[in-house]
């Protein structure tokens, strides 16, 4: 059964952009894999904890000899690397903030960074372990930080995105940018006519079958 791994990230609720378009790539891919499965993951809703002296500890003691303390301490980064062990795709929405991702999208990102798990060490290099599978990352920002732009290069969100999934072993990655979102806020657009060309772009992603 194909599964798709859904994050989002934004605390603005419906009123989220990255969210609308999350939801759009969802759509689109429960039409093109009627059978599959996706799982979903609020992270603002629920923000992973903060990694601690303890949480450091508990992941290099061998799973063996942790101790049961150590085990409820990384209990949520095992339920998080399960769901990205269990996927195949995995579609992300991120809202910039401050010219890079949110803060608990790095909650999340810090809680499935673990050696042993999604990456190894082989001859003293990190290896990723999360090969063959596909990300997709839908970017939302108040500027515009497109390529060829005055501000182009403030934007961090993608290349850091690009680089930790990577490290992981996702190197088939893709990601779209929806970007000028401040018109909507400042109230210079309706959020329906504002979203209308990025929800159509998002269904581009997804091609008519030859």
């Amino acid at each position: 059964m194909p599964t798709l791994l859904h994050i989002d990230s934004s605390p603005l609720g419906d009123a989220s952009i990255s969210r609308h378009l999350s939801e759009e790539f969802v759509q689109n891919w429960q039409r093109r894999h009627p059978d599959g499965k996706v799982i979903t993951r609020d992270l603002s809703a629920n923000p992973p904890p903060v990694i601690t002296a303890g949480w450091i500890g508990a992941s290099f003691t061998p799973e063996e000899a942790r101790t049961p303390e150590q085990r409820d301490t990384l209990a949520v980064s095992d339920e998080l690397i399960a769901e990205l062990e269990a996927a195949d795709e995995y579609v992300i929405g991120v809202p910039m903030h401050n010219f890079t991702i949110a803060s608990v999208l790095r909650l999340w990102i810090d809680q499935v960074a673990r050696a042993g798990k999604t990456f190894a060490y082989v001859d003293g290099r990190p290896v990723g372990q999360l090969k063959g599978k596909k990300a997709t990352f839908l970017v939302a920002s108040g500027g515009v930080y497109g390529p060829g732009t005055a501000t182009a290069s403030y934007n961090f969100v993608e290349p850091y995105l690009r680089t930790f999934f990577g490290f992981l072993g996702v190197t088939d990655a893709q990601s779209y940018a929806a970007g000028g979102a401040s018109v909507v806020n400042h109230g210079e657009v309706d959020r329906e006519t504002f979203l209308h060309p990025h929800l159509a772009a998002v269904q581009q992603l997804f091609p008519a079958a030859a």
